[in-house]
Formats: structure tokens, sequence, C-alpha cells
């Protein structure tokens, strides 16, 4: 039975007193991180001390430093070299964007202490990605189906591996990879160090921790099964209102996260969005992986203020100071609710979640609600309530949507003619619905929300929308980039 360890708290030590070596706190203040999260605190001397740790956590809680560190701290003290296609740490993640912030994470303190690293997962041609491994790294941060296909073709080897780490093991269990990470796993020596991190141990994550952990220390910090400490909203509207409501919430200030059901309605909500004057932008499994990659960007720098996302987004990505967490489309079960709840109010900061609901959803929402062990407040409003400026608070700005390309120019930015049709690029660059009325809500009357029923709502607070002459009428991330710096406070994230 894994052995447990009573937990320190985070504010009463330091990274360096709980084992971490000194180049490696250098380099962690360097990047302005000098406290360590309750999950750091709790796994960090097991893992440093070279113990199997099993670490429960939802996401946001601060995992990721959590296994980098002492991965980075064993690498750098064993001094083995790197050797072609064969390295000597691997990161198992479930989700190409998890991947790829894993890495991005992790870079910078490896180059302090100069060592390589090399993310591979699909989506993406396979090519370079062999020549990096051939090159020879020493963390190998993967996607299991790609680096599967890596091993089959003879381009990598996991027999040199001193330390493995699976990264959201409940994620991967759900989407189906477990096979394929035993497979991985068979391969990897048995005397190497093992760290898994997952927010449950569900759906056959607890046999990978029999199968392959060596007497693990488990610690638990931040369940996913624990309500989600920010205010909880669920607003009964009628589904005519649905857009109305979410182009007030969208165009406060402050990052935006919303969620759909399906890929083509996250595409849709997108679209409508854009053309009442929010930019925004989508992330789903349709897009080719330069748009999912060049949208998420755009949306972490600021250039977009609202992200339309598939539960691809629940699990896996992190961007800062995520205001608000809107479920367009109420999940189907508990667990994806907290997920994307989750999404708002990490690392110590603070948001909102909202979840629009009609009559016939009620019931469902409710019960979702009793079983995520929240307590929300339920309030029915049309559009202009007073309750949108309290729980969205700040000036309303809206955007002109891009304009059309000019007739025999160039093809515009924002179409993704690798994914098979139009996409919403970085900025929400759609050449669908450009200066259109938008399907359930034209753009005229999403301006036109902030002048109605005076004395509440947005007209009454004197929250009007910014206007068309604020912004310069370009298109793509360039148009709204500009409008949403243009007297907002809504511009790159700080």
């Amino acid at each position: 039975m894994a052995a447990r360890r009573p937990h320190t708290s985070s504010s009463a030590v330091t990274f360096a007193e709980l084992g971490v070596p000194d180049a490696l706190v250098r380099a962690l203040a360097g990047r302005g991180v000098t406290s360590p999260f309750p999950i750091q605190a709790a796994t960090l001397p097991d893992a440093l001390a070279g113990r199997d740790v099993l670490g429960r956590g939802r996401t946001g809680s601060g995992k990721t430093y959590a296994f980098a560190l002492p991965l980075l701290a064993r690498l750098a003290a064993s001094g083995t070299p790197r050797r072609p296609g064969r390295p000597r740490a691997l990161v198992l993640a479930p989700t190409r964007e998890l991947a790829t912030q894993i890495e991005e994470s992790i870079a910078p303190l490896a180059a302090a202490l100069s060592l390589r690293t090399l993310t591979v997962f699909g989506g993406t041609a396979p090519g370079p990605q062999i020549k990096n491994l051939r090159a020879g790294v020493d963390i190998l941060v993967a996607c299991p189906g790609r680096l599967a296909d890596h091993m089959e073709g003879g381009h990598a080897s996991l027999d040199a591996v001193e330390i493995t780490v699976l990264d959201e093991a409940d994620h991967m269990a759900d989407l189906g990879f477990l096979p394929v990470v035993r497979r991985l796993l068979d391969r990897t020596p048995k005397r190497g160090q093992r760290l898994l991190f997952s927010a449950t141990l569900d759906a056959g994550v607890d046999v990978l921790v029999k199968r392959y952990l060596n007497n693990p220390v488990t610690h638990s910090v931040d369940s996913v099964a624990a309500p989600v400490e920010v205010p909880h909203h669920m607003l009964q509207i009628d589904d005519r209102d649905r857009l109305a409501v979410l182009v007030d919430l969208a165009s406060a200030p402050g990052r935006t996260l919303v969620f759909a059901r399906t890929k083509r309605r996250a595409k849709t909500l997108t679209r409508q969005l854009v053309a009442a004057g929010v930019p925004a932008t989508e992330l789903h499994g349709n897009l080719a992986q330069n748009a999912r990659t060049r949208n998420l960007q755009a949306y972490a720098t600021g250039d977009v203020t609202t992200l339309v996302a598939t539960d691809i987004a629940a699990r896996g990505i992190h961007v800062d100071d995520v205001a608000l967490v809107v479920h367009a489309d109420p999940p189907a079960e508990h667990k994806a609710y907290l997920h994307r709840s989750g999404r708002t109010a990490r690392a110590g900061a603070t948001g909102t979640v909202v979840t629009l609901m009609t009559d016939d959803q009620v019931a469902a929402v409710r019960s979702l609600a009793r079983q995520a062990g929240i307590a929300p407040t339920i309030t029915r409003l049309r559009p202009g309530h007073q309750l949108l400026g309290q729980i969205a608070p700040g000036p309303r700005t809206l955007v002109d949507p891009p304009a059309p390309a000019p007739a025999g120019g160039d093809r515009p930015a924002g179409r993704d003619r690798t994914a098979g049709g139009d996409r919403t690029g970085g900025g929400g660059r759609s050449r669908r619905g450009r200066g259109r009325a938008s399907a359930g809500m034209p753009a005229t009357e999403a301006r036109q929300v902030s002048s109605r029923e005076p004395g509440t709502g947005r007209g009454g607070r004197g929250r009007t929308a910014a206007p068309s002459s604020a912004t310069p009428r370009t298109s793509g991330a360039a148009a709204f980039s500009a409008g949403s710096r243009v007297g907002t406070g809504r511009g790159r994230a700080r």
C-alpha cells in the first residue's frame, strides 16, 4: 500500500529548504518563482529523494514544477551523456497543448543546466522530430501516440530513461490512451523513478499505479472532487437570449473562456461573437495543429480576449488570469464541469464561473451542481440585467469585425487551408460573417444592448460599447489587438 506523508505548508518553506539544488533555485527566481505551491511542497522532498510519487490534485495546482524540478535535479546529478534517439527522461501528456506548455515550463530551467528538451506529438510533420531525436535529447515530452510511432519506426528507444512522468493520467485514460501508455512504460527500465500525477484514480489509473509505481508515496492536494472555490452563477435564460448574454459577459475587461459542447458549436459561437464585436478565437479538435497553436497563443498574449473551446481546453491548457469561465453549453457530467471551471482562479488568482441554461436544462444542471459539490447562485434573467455587470464588472467594449478582403486581393489571413475550410484564426479572423448579421443576433443588436433598459443592465450603468470609429477597420488579430487596447485595459497579459 502506498505510504502517505503529512503535507508541509508552502508558506513555511522555500525551494532550497525542500532540497531543490541551488542552480534550479536561481533559475526559478529568475522567472519570478520564489515560493512553492502546496502540491510542490508536499511532493518535492520525496521526489528529490528518488521515491516514486503519486500526486493527486486538480489542474492549476502547480504540478508541472512538482515533477519538473526533481526530474531536472536527477539528470543534472547523474551526468549521463545524451545519446541519439535515447532520451534520459520521459514526460507523457494527453494533449498537444499540455505537452507544449510542459516543455515551455521546463525548457528555461533545463537550459540553465545545459540540458536539452524536445516535444513530440501528432498533427505535425514527423521529420523535424526525428531529426531532433537523432541529435540526442535529455528530456522528451510526448503524447503517447506519436511517441509509439517513432519507436515503431526505430527512431526512439526508452531503454535509457532514468525518470518517467505521467501527467494528467486520468485524462489519458478518458481519451483511451492507457493501452499505448502501458506499452511505452513496459519499455522503460524497471529501476527508473516514476512520478504519476492525476486528479482521480478511476478510469484505470489505479492499474497503472499498481503495475508501474514501486511503493509510491501518495500526496493529495486540491482533489478534483473538492468544490472549486470561486463564485458559481447559473443563469436561466431563453435560448434566443443566449448570444446577447454571452456578448455582454465576454465584452467586459479580462480574459473569458467559453465552453461549447461540440466542435461545430464552438466554431459557430466564435463567428457570432466576432460578428458582434468581441475579439474571439476558437480551439477544438477540427483545427490543424498550426491553427490550434496560433489561436491559443493569440489568447495567451491578449491579442484576443475570448477563447471558445470544446472540452479540449478543459484539461491541459494553462493560461494565466482567466477572469471568467462561461459554460455556454452545460457539460454532460460533473467532472467535466469541475475541470472546465478549474481554468479560472488558478495559482491563487480569483475568477468567476457562469453556466447558461434554458428551461429544459435546469433539472440536469441542478443535478450536475449537486454532484460537483457546489452551491451556485441561480438567476433567471434577460439581456441587460444588472447581475451581468456584477458577475463581469467593468466597461463593455466592442470592436469592428474584421473588414472583408478587397476583391481580387489576398486570401484572408484567418483562413486555415490545412484543416479543410474556414477556421477562425488568431484574433477571430473568419472569412464568414464579416460585416454581416450573425446567426441569432445581428452585430447591430449586440451594440444596442448597452443602451436599452435605462436604469438597469449595461445601459443603466453607462457601459456603452466603444464606437466603431475607435477601432481601425483592419483585418485579423491586428484589428482586435488594437481594439482591445483602446481605452479598455484588456490588452496583453501582465
